[in-house]
C-alpha cells in the first residue's frame, strides 16, 4: 500500500513509533510525576535487572503452594506420586516411590526450604537494587534542585521563605525516594504474585477463585476515597511543616533579637501552637491511615469464609483434592501481605505525588535574570574596561516606580558617589549593574554596549560588589575573603585584608585567619564583617568596585585608613561608593545627588558645595553633629 497524503510511509511511521510511545507513556504518568521520568530513563538498566529479581522472587514463590499440594496429595491414599512432581524431579535425577517414604518426606521438605531461601536472596537483590536506585535519584535531585534553586533570581528569595525551601529539599524529598523506592518495589511485587497467584487459583478452581475476589470492587472503591484523602491530608501536613521550619529557622538567625526584646516566651508559644496544628493534622492522617489498613484486611477476611465452605464442598464432591483446597487457601494468605502492602503503597504513592508537586513549584520557577541571545553569541572573552551609563533609566518594582529617567556616565578608571535620603534609590540603582535586577532594555551600558549583551558570569566576574547588608558564610576568615577565587594564594589573601584595614583584628585573634566566624559571621563585630566583605570584593581585582554603603559600621579613623588604600587600588578601576557621610564622598570624582528616584544634583565636592543644594545641607548638618559630638 503506497503512502497516501494523509498517511506516513513505514519508514517515518518506524522512527514515530517510539515517540508515540513515549508521549504514551508520558500521559499516563500523573502530572505531578512527570518530572521524574527522566530519572526513571537514567536508570532503566538497573530497574530491568531489578524487574527480573522481582520476576524470579515472585515466580519462585509462588511454587511454594503447589509444593504443598503435591505433598499432600503424594502422602494421601494415592498409591503412586504426584505425576508432574515425578516428572520434574525426574529431570535432575530424583525418583520419588510410592508410598509414604522418609525419601519422599526429605525430597518435599527440602524443596519447601529451598524455595523459601531462593526467595529470600532475590529478595534481598531486588530491594537492594530497587531502594538502591531510590537513593541514587535522591542524589539527583536534590544535586538538581540545589543547583536550580542556585540559579533563581533574588525576587524568588524575597517571597520564599528559607525554611519553606528547606523543607521542599528534606522532607518532601524524602517522601519522593519513599514513592521512587518502597512504594515501586511493593506495587512491583503485588502486581507480579497477584497474577501469577490468580492463574494458579483459576487452575485449581475458577469458582473458588470468583469467591475469593468478591471484595475487590468494595475494596477498589475503599482504595479511591481513601487515596484522595490521604493526599489531601498530607499536602496540609506538609504546608505545616514547612511553616514550623521557617519559624524555626527565623528564630535562630534572630536569637539576638528575640533576648533583645524578652521575647523567648512569646515565640515559644507561637511555636508550640505552630506544633499543636501540626501534630493535629498528622494525626488526622494517622486515624485515615489506622482505618484504611483494617478495611483492607477484612476485604480479605471475608473471602476466606466463603473459600472455606465453598472448597469443603467441592472436596467432598471429589471436584479437587485436599492438596489443591490447601494450596488454594495458601494463595489467599500469602496474598494477605500483598493487600495490607497495597494500602502502604497507597500511602506512600499520595505523600510522594503531593511532596513532588511541591517540589515542582520550585523547579517550575524560571530565573528571572539569564543570558540574552547576544550574550548567548558572546565569542573570546573579551577584555571589560569599566564605562559605565545609564541611559533614560526608569525602573520599577511590581509596578513601582522608584527610578526616573536617570541619565549618568561614569568613564572608566573613575570615580562615583551618591548620597541621598534613604528609600530614594540608591541600592537599586547600583543593583542593576550586575543585573541582580534586570533594567528595561539599553538603559544601562558598560564599555557601551548593554549589560544584557555580557553572559551573567563573565560580567559578575568583572565586578567587586560589597553589598548594604553584609553577609558571611559559617567558615573561617580565610575562606569568606577567598570565597569565588578558590585559586587564591595566602599572601593574597592577606593583602586583601590589609586593603580594607581587617588584617590587624584578624592577627589578633588566636586562630588567625583560620578563625570560624560562626553563621552569618555572628563572632565579628559590624565593622569586621564589614570590612571582610570588602576584602572578598577586593581579592577578585575587579573592573568595577561597587561600595553600597559598606563603610557605615566603621568609625572615622577606620574609614580613613580604608579610603587610604582604596585610592592606592582604585587607580584604572571604576569605582562607585553609596554613602551617607560626606567625609567618605568628598574625594570621588563625581558625585549624584539622588532623592525620590531621580538625580537632582551631579558635579565634585567643591561644585556642589557653591550651589546650596541637597548636598550642601547635608554637609553643614554633618558639620554640625561633629562639632556637637566634640562638645
Amino acid at each position: 500500500m503506497r503512502a497516501g497524503p494523509n498517511r506516513p510511509s513505514t519508514a517515518v511511521a518506524h522512527k514515530l513509533k517510539p515517540l508515540l510511545i513515549q508521549s504514551h507513556l508520558h500521559t499516563m504518568v500523573p502530572k505531578n510525576l512527570r518530572p521524574l521520568l527522566p530519572y526513571l530513563k537514567k536508570y532503566r538498566g538497573a530497574y530491568a535487572i531489578g524487574a527480573l529479581c522481582v520476576l524470579l522472587m515472585n515466580g519462585i514463590w509462588v511454587l511454594f503452594p503447589q509444593v504443598i499440594e503435591f505433598t499432600i496429595d503424594d502422602l494421601s491414599s494415592k498409591p503412586a506420586p504426584h505425576k508432574f512432581l515425578a516428572q520434574w524431579l525426574g529431570w535432575f535425577g530424583v525418583k520419588l516411590i510410592p508410598g509414604i517414604t522418609r525419601h519422599k518426606l526429605l525430597i518435599y521438605a527440602l524443596l519447601l526450604v529451598g524455595i523459601a531461601l531462593a526467595k529470600g536472596v532475590f529478595q534481598f537483590l531486588t530491594r537492594w537494587i530497587l531502594i538502591g536506585i531510590s537513593r541514587d535519584i535522591e542524589f539527583d535531585l536534590r544535586n538538581d534542585l540545589f543547583a536550580h534553586l542556585e540559579k533563581l533570581s533574588y525576587a524568588f528569595y524575597q517571597r520564599t521563605r528559607t525554611g519553606d525551601i528547606m523543607a521542599r529539599a528534606t522532607n518532601d524529598l524524602n517522601a519522593v525516594r519513599m514513592l521512587l523506592g518502597p512504594a515501586i518495589m511493593y506495587s512491583a511485587n503485588t502486581i507480579v504474585f497477584t497474577l501469577a497467584a490468580l492463574a494458579f487459583m483459576l487452575h485449581i478452581s475458577p469458582t473458588l477463585t470468583l469467591y475469593a475476589f468478591l471484595p475487590l470492587p468494595i475494596a477498589s472503591i475503599a482504595i479511591q476515597y481513601f487515596g484522595r484523602q490521604i493526599h489531601e491530608r498530607f499536602e496540609k501536613i506538609q504546608a505545616m511543616f514547612s511553616d514550623i521550619s521557617a519559624r524555626a529557622q527565623e528564630n535562630f538567625s534572630g536569637a539576638r533579637v528575640v533576648r533583645a526584646y524578652v521575647q523567648e516566651s512569646a515565640e515559644i508559644a507561637s511555636f508550640e501552637n505552630a506544633n499543636r496544628e501540626y501534630i493535629a493534622r498528622s494525626l488526622r492522617l494517622v486515624r485515615l491511615m489506622g482505618m484504611l489498613w483494617p478495611t483492607l484486611e477484612t476485604m480479605v477476611g471475608l473471602a476466606i469464609p466463603l473459600v472455606l465452605w465453598v472448597g469443603g464442598r467441592e472436596v467432598l464432591s471429589g471436584r479437587i483434592t485436599a492438596g489443591a483446597f490447601v494450596a488454594f487457601l495458601t494463595y489467599i494468605a500469602q496474598l494477605t501481605w500483598p493487600v495490607i502492602a497495597l494500602g502502604w503503597v497507597i500511602n506512600i504513592f499520595q505523600r510522594g505525588t503531593a511532596s513532588m508537586g511541591r517540589i515542582n513549584q520550585v523547579l517550575s520557577e524560571q530565573p528571572g535574570i539569564s543570558d540574552s541571545e547576544a550574550a548567548s553569541r558572546w565569542g573570546a572573552p573579551q577584555a571589560i574596561s569599566g564605562e559605565i551609563e545609564f541611559r533614560n533609566l526608569t525602573f520599577a518594582y511590581d509596578r513601582t516606580q522608584v527610578l526616573h529617567g536617570i541619565n549618568l556616565r561614569i568613564p572608566k578608571g573613575t570615580s562615583l558617589a551618591i548620597v541621598g535620603p534613604t528609600g530614594s534609590g540608591k541600592t537599586t540603582l547600583v543593583s542593576l549593574i550586575p543585573r541582580i535586577y534586570d533594567a528595561p532594555a539599553g538603559s544601562v551600558l558598560i564599555d557601551g554596549r548593554a549589560v544584557t549583551d555580557y553572559p551573567i558570569h563573565t560580567l559578575r566576574r568583572t565586578i567587586g560588589f560589597v553589598p548594604q547588608e553584609t553577609f558571611l558564610f559559617s567558615d573561617s576568615i580565610r575562606e569568606n575573603i577567598a570565597f569565588g577565587t578558590e585559586s587564591s594564594t595566602d599572601q593574597q589573601v592577606r593583602e586583601a585584608a590589609e586593603g580594607a584595614s581587617i588584617a590587624s583584628d584578624i592577627e589578633s585573634f588566636p586562630e588567625q585567619y583560620a578563625t570560624l566566624v560562626g553563621e552569618r559571621g555572628i563572632t565579628l563585630s559590624g565593622g569586621q564583617k564589614q570590612r571582610t566583605a570588602i576584602a572578598r570584593a577586593m581579592i577578585r581585582d575587579p573592573k568595577i568596585l561597587i561600595l553600597d554603603d559598606a563603610l557605615s559600621s566603621v568609625d572615622t579613623h577606620t574609614e580613613d585608613k580604608i579610603l587610604n588604600h582604596l585610592r592606592e587600588i582604585m587607580h584604572g578601576r571604576t569605582t562607585i561608593f553609596i554613602s551617607h557621610r560626606v567625609s567618605t564622598v568628598r574625594n570621588a570624582d563625581q558625585i549624584a545627588v539622588l532623592h525620590a528616584g531621580r538625580i537632582v544634583e551631579t558635579g565634585s565636592h567643591d561644585e556642589l558645595l557653591s550651589r546650596n543644594g541637597y548636598y550642601t545641607d547635608l554637609y553643614n548638618k554633618q558639620l554640625l553633629e561633629e562639632e556637637l559630638a566634640e562638645v
